[in-house]
This record gives structure tokens, C-alpha cells and sequence, in this order.
């Protein structure tokens, strides 16, 4: 074991269970250990409420809320959410994937309405037919890749009813679902806006019979998920991987890797063998959704044990990529320096008089949220984790007496960050504005 794999090991240990995080040691308990909970959108009586859950992020929640501490009559005045979307497919096939997802995969259960205002109200309906001639590159059932399942709409709904008792019933905050309050923006992908109707339905269930307009920014240059290019980003994370700190963790897991890639018919495609980010897809989503674990026509099946460690490293992966990694900063800035520039925007025009609405509200991805959490400073708190669905960072612009100060603190998945509780709104805009890189577009393309 290397001296950054140990360091990792003891460091992750140290970390309570409460807060959210844990080691990549070996898991006894296989889908539900001290790593956090990967196989069910409910997290075990026993264990903290805010014990991080894959399937279901923790989230801000009546019960648990906790108003700031030292601060006189304070007063919620601006609320800015970033979270991911909820429980879908898995958006990663492997080359036979008929052969190993034995369980069909339903998704008739909630209509996908794609339709046109003053046009038929259409809903497409997801078919593979028996007789298709490249059937064994797809599962069996009634669902495309990266689809929302019914199960993630469920959990959004329930996701922003437990919003809604926090900034409407508790604090009084928002007193109904209306666009002169509430703005949404999603990225250009269908499990987000779906993520968001759910959201909606959960404050207000009466928005199931209503219309919201949901803002989206062009797919080539979205700056959610991000897609917009920056080729001085890719040279900066090309050049920091092929590193000790990188390889090592790769060849300590080598006999694990050689074993899933046999299994899976894998073996010498890098995308699945240079990190773990297809694996932790492909098994998470079934484990979520109380499908098994791969199993191929020979009868060999990924154990319980092998799924634990490929989460452990998908932790480790995404922890050094997005903050441990040498100029990971850098590359978080270039290649999420548009949002930061959108959140100054949003902020200054606060301060300034003119945003009027109280909530924006964004949908993003696993991508969108590390590097939000990373730029933020999260990860000088703690080591960070993969976002889990439904993972959610809200910050929040109190108003407090007797000079009418503004304040900004920091929630993640429920819990306020320890330091950063008590930001001066000036400060925290500031900070925002040093992940912006100078003149970003010439300096993405320098690469």
C-alpha cells in the first residue's frame, strides 16, 4: 500500500460517520458499512440521519434544521440551492449489457412528456425490440440510459416537501410556487427538468396539474454539467493523472480491476480501466434500485465486497481529481468557472437591489456538484465524497440586527459546513470571484 494510500486510509478515519464521510478500507458489511449506504433511498434507523447515502443524499429538513448560532434576529433574505438529481439508470453500457443486467429495467410506471405548447401532450415510450440486431449491447425492459426512474421522481417529490417544511413552514421564508419568488434552471438533460418537476410538486402538489418554465442555456455551452469546451482544462487533468499519487491507487487495485474487467468483457477499454467512474455508475444504480450486482453467462457475478471497494476508490478518485490533485484548483476554476461567474452574478445582483426573486434553484450533475463543493473550500473541511443523487448545497444571505448585515452560510446535505456558518456577504463574493479565471474563454483555449 503506498504512503498517499494510507495517508488517505488514516485520514478518512479520523472523519465522523455524521458528517457525512468515511474510509476506503476494506467494507464487512458490504452495501451498507461505515462507508455510507448504497442500497436503498431510505437510510437505516440506526444510523445518524445524516449518514451519507448514495442513493439519497441527506437534505435540509424540518426536523433537523438549525437556525445560526450568535447572530441577533436573524433573517433569511436570498437562497441560492445547487443540487443533483435524483435516482436514475445507469448512463455507462457495458459492451454486452443484455448478458449482464438479467433484470429488466421498467419505466412505464411515470409518463416521459416531451411536447410542444398548443400541440398533442405526447409521451414517448421506451421499446427494444426482441428481433433488434444490436439487442445485446442493451438491457431487457422499458428504459433508456441515464433515465429518471419512477423511484427518483419519488424521491425528488419527497426531496422538496422536506424543502418546503424548512423555507416556508419553519422559516416562513417562501409562502407559495410562483415565478416571482422562484427561478429553476436545470442542464439541457431530461432527468434534471424531471428532477425539478418533482421538486416543485413536493412545495406545492397542486403544480402536478400546473405549467413552470424551467431555464436551460444552450447544450454547447451549459455551464452546469459543464459542457462547454476548455481545452486548457483537459491538458491540466491530463497531465496531473498519469502521476504517482494516480497510478499507485491503480495498480494497489489491480487484481480488483483485472477481475471486474474479465467479468464484464472490459478488459483493455480505457474508459473503464484508466479510473473507477464506470463501475460506481454501473453498480450504484442497480444497487439502488434493488437490482444485483453484474452477473455473466458463465455464472460469475461481482460480490458484495468488490462493490464496496470500487465506491471506496470512486471516493478516492473524485476527492484527488477535484480537490487533492495538484493545480486541481486550476482545473476546477477553468472548467466550472462559468457557473462561479453565474453565482457572483446572482449574488451582486442581491446586494445591489436588483434581484427581486427569493430562491434560484439549479438541477446539475455528480460533475456540477464536485466542483461547487470544491471550489467552495468544502474540501479543506474534509476529504470530499462522490456526490450522492439528490446531494444538495444551499447557501443562504441572512439579514441580522442591529445594522441590517448580511451574512452567508454554507448547508451541505442538511448540515451546516463547520466554517462557514458565518461568511460577510462582501466576503463571499469575493471568494466567488477568485474561482473565475481572468478572461476565461482565451485562457480555456489556450490549450
Amino acid at each position: 500500500m503506498s504512503r498517499q494510500w494510507k495517508a488517505w486510509c488514516a485520514l478518512l478515519l479520523q472523519i465522523p460517520l455524521n458528517i457525512g464521510f468515511s474510509t476506503p478500507a476494506h467494507a464487512e458489511d458490504a452495501l451498507a458499512t461505515k462507508n455510507g449506504v448504497y442500497d436503498s433511498s431510505t437510510t437505516p434507523t440506526n444510523l445518524p440521519w445524516n449518514t451519507y447515502n448514495y442513493c439519497n443524499a441527506p437534505h435540509l429538513n424540518a426536523e433537523h434544521y438549525s437556525k445560526p448560532d450568535n447572530v441577533t434576529d436573524p433573517k433569511l433574505v436570498f437562497l441560492n440551492v445547487v443540487m443533483r438529481h435524483h435516482k436514475r439508470t445507469p448512463d455507462n453500457l457495458y459492451p454486452n449489457e443484455n448478458e449482464l443486467n438479467a433484470i429488466p429495467w421498467n419505466c412505464t410506471n411515470f409518463h416521459q412528456f416531451s411536447y410542444g405548447g398548443g400541440s398533442a401532450q405526447i409521451y414517448h415510450e421506451t421499446f427494444s425490440p426482441p428481433w433488434h440486431p444490436f439487442l445485446s449491447q442493451m438491457w431487457n425492459g422499458t428504459c433508456d440510459e441515464g433515465q429518471l426512474t419512477e423511484e427518483g421522481l419519488q424521491d425528488a417529490i419527497k426531496h422538496g416537501k422536506d424543502f418546503w417544511s424548512v423555507y416556508a413552514h419553519e422559516l416562513g421564508f417562501l409562502d407559495s410556487v410562483n415565478t416571482k419568488d422562484i427561478f429553476v434552471r436545470t442542464s439541457t438533460e431530461t432527468r434534471t427538468f424531471q428532477t425539478a418537476g418533482g421538486m416543485l410538486v413536493g412545495m406545492d402538489p397542486g403544480m402536478a396539474t400546473k405549467t413552470f418554465p424551467v431555464v436551460t442555456q444552450p447544450s454547447p455551452i451549459d455551464s452546469i454539467p459543464p459542457d462547454y469546451s476548455c481545452p486548457k482544462a483537459d491538458d491540466i487533468r491530463d497531465a496531473f493523472q498519469p502521476v504517482p499519487a494516480w497510478n499507485n491507487h491503480l495498480e494497489e487495485n489491480m487484481d480488483l480491476q483485472n477481475s471486474l474487467t474479465a467479468l464484464t468483457g472490459t478488459t483493455g477499454m480505457t474508459a473503464w480501466t484508466s479510473w473507477y467512474d464506470h463501475f460506481f455508475d454501473t453498480f450504484t444504480s442497480r444497487t439502488c434500485h434493488g437490482h444485483p450486482l453484474p452477473c455473466n453467462s458463465s455464472g460469475a457475478c461481482v460480490s458484495e465486497d468488490q462493490a464496496a471497494q470500487v465506491f471506496a476508490i470512486g471516493d478516492f478518485e473524485y476527492n484527488y481529481i477535484w480537490n487533492a490533485a495538484v493545480n486541481a484548483s486550476a482545473y476546477t476554476q477553468l472548467s466550472f468557472g462559468v457557473f462561479f461567474m453565474e453565482l457572483v452574478h446572482n449574488f451582486k445582483a442581491f446586494r445591489s437591489g436588483s434581484e427581486t426573486r427569493k430562491l434560484i434553484l439549479y438541477v446539475a450533475h455528480d460533475g456540477s456538484m464536485i466542483r461547487l463543493a470544491s471550489g467552495l473550500g468544502l474540501g479543506k473541511v474534509a476529504p470530499l465524497r462522490w456526490p450522492a443523487l439528490g446531494s444538495e448545497i444551499s447557501m443562504e444571505v441572512g439579514q441580522y440586527a442591529p445594522d441590517n448585515s448580511h451574512f452567508v452560510r454554507v448547508i451541505h446535505e442538511g448540515t451546516p459546513v463547520p466554517g462557514f456558518e458565518w461568511i460577510p456577504l462582501d466576503s463571499f463574493i469575493d471568494n466567488l470571484d477568485e474561482q473565475v479565471p481572468a478572461d476565461l474563454f482565451n485562457t480555456c483555449m489556450e490549450g
